[in-house]
C-alpha cells in the first residue's frame, strides 16, 4: 500500500513533470483567408473610443533597448499582442511571432493598420515600401542591402510626387476592397486616405505632433527607423530586408489582425485570449505603450489585470512598457521596460 508520503512524492513529480514539458504544439492557422481575417477583426472589436491624440507613429525614441532582453527571454512562435502604431512592427520583426493582434481604443488605429496593410503586400521590399509609404519616387542609387541611414537620407532629398501620392491612393482602395475583398465603411475608406495624406503631406520628416502641434521635439519617422538597441544594433523593422520580410509574409498571410478594443473592455482582450486558447497558443509579448497610467487615473486597472490573466501566459511572457525618464526631455523622455505578464497580473488582480 502507498504510504501518504509516496502519493505526495508522485504528486511532486507530476507537477515537476507539467512544469518542465515542453509546451502543447500550438494549432495557429498558417495563414488566414479575407473572410477570416475580417470576421475575426470584426467579431473581437468593440465600438471604437477616443483618445487625446491621433498617434500616427511612436514617440518613443530608445524603444528598441529591451529587444536584446525580449529576444533571449521570450519564447519563440507565440502570439504577439499590441497598442499603437509602428512601434509594434519593429517589435514584431525582432520576436517573430506566429501572429499578431493590435488592439487600440481608436477606429482610427485600425484605419492606419489598414493603410500599413496595403502598403506591405503591395511592396517588393523596403525601398518600395518607404516610396509608397511617403508618394516620393525610389531613389536609383540605392544598393539592395542599404541601412536605414541610407535609405532614409536618399527619400529625405525626394520631394513629394503628387501624382504618385493619386495612384497610391487608387492602390491602397483597390487592394483592400477589390483583391482582398474587405468591406471597409466610407468612413474606414476616408479615414486611410487622411492619414495617408498626412504622411504624404509630412513626408519621412514627420513626427508624433503632425496632427496636434509640438515643439519639435520628438523624434522623426527617420530617427525611429534609424535608431539602435542599447548595444548599437538597428533593430527597426526597416533596419535590414530580413526585418522587412517578416512582416510583410505575416500581412500576406493575415496574420497581423487589427482590433479595436479598450483594454479594461469586456470583449476584445477577452475574446483574442479564447481564440489564443482555443488555437494553443501563448502570448510571447504584450506591448502597452503607457496606456496603464490612464486606466490608474480612471480606476479600472483592476479590469485590465483581469483580462490579462484571461489570456493563456507562460513563465516567459512579457509586458512591454512605456515609461518616462526625467533624465530626457520631452519626446526623448520615454524608455521602455518589460515586465513578466504572468507574476504582475496575479498580484494586480487580487
Amino acid at each position: 500500500m502507498k504510504t501518504r508520503r509516496h502519493l505526495l512524492i508522485a504528486a511532486l513529480l507530476v507537477l515537476a513533470a507539467a512544469r518542465f514539458a515542453p509546451p502543447a504544439r500550438s494549432i495557429v492557422p498558417e495563414s488566414l483567408t479575407d473572410h477570416q481575417f475580417w470576421s475575426l477583426s470584426s467579431e473581437l472589436s468593440e465600438p471604437g473610443g477616443t483618445f487625446r491624440s491621433d498617434n500616427l507613429l511612436s514617440n518613443e525614441r530608445l524603444m528598441q533597448h529591451v529587444i536584446p532582453a525580449l529576444v533571449r527571454g521570450v519564447r519563440p512562435g507565440g502570439a504577439y499582442l499590441g497598442v499603437g502604431p509602428e512601434q509594434n512592427f519593429t517589435y514584431i520583426a525582432a520576436l517573430k511571432p506566429a501572429m499578431a493582434f493590435i488592439v487600440d481604443i481608436r477606429r482610427g488605429n485600425l484605419q492606419l493598420h489598414m493603410m500599413y496593410k496595403a502598403l506591405f503586400e503591395l511592396s517588393a521590399d523596403r525601398t518600395e515600401f518607404v516610396s509608397r509609404l511617403f508618394s516620393r519616387k525610389m531613389p536609383t542609387n540605392l544598393p539592395p542591402g542599404a541601412t536605414a541611414e541610407e535609405l532614409f537620407k536618399a527619400f529625405i532629398a525626394e520631394d513629394a510626387d503628387p501624382g504618385l501620392f493619386a495612384r497610391n491612393v487608387a492602390a491602397i482602395h483597390d487592394h483592400l476592397t477589390r483583391t482582398r475583398k474587405l468591406p471597409l465603411t466610407t468612413e474606414d475608406l476616408a479615414g486611410i486616405d487622411w492619414i495617408y495624406q498626412t504622411f504624404y503631406s509630412n513626408g519621412p520628416l514627420i513626427t508624433y505632433s503632425a496632427n496636434f502641434g509640438g515643439n519639435g521635439s520628438f523624434p522623426t519617422y527617420a530617427e525611429l527607423m534609424t535608431a539602435t538597441d542599447g548595444a548599437g544594433t538597428p533593430r527597426s523593422y526597416l533596419a535590414s530586408n530580413e526585418a522587412f520580410a517578416v512582416l510583410k509574409t505575416l500581412h500576406t498571410k493575415n496574420l497581423i489582425i487589427p482590433v479595436v478594443g479598450d483594454f479594461a473592455g469586456p470583449k476584445a482582450l477577452r475574446g483574442v485570449g479564447k481564440y489564443l486558447k482555443d488555437k494553443q497558443a501563448v502570448v510571447g509579448a504584450f506591448y502597452l505603450s503607457n496606456v496603464e497610467q490612464y486606466l490608474a487615473r480612471e480606476n479600472r486597472i483592476t479590469l485590465f489585470c483581469e483580462n490579462v490573466a484571461s489570456l493563456p501566459l507562460d513563465d516567459t511572457s512579457s509586458f512591454i512598457r512605456s515609461i518616462r525618464d526625467p533624465t530626457y526631455g520631452r519626446g526623448l523622455g520615454l524608455t521602455s521596460q518589460t515586465g513578466s505578464m504572468l507574476t504582475e497580473t496575479k498580484i494586480c488582480a487580487r
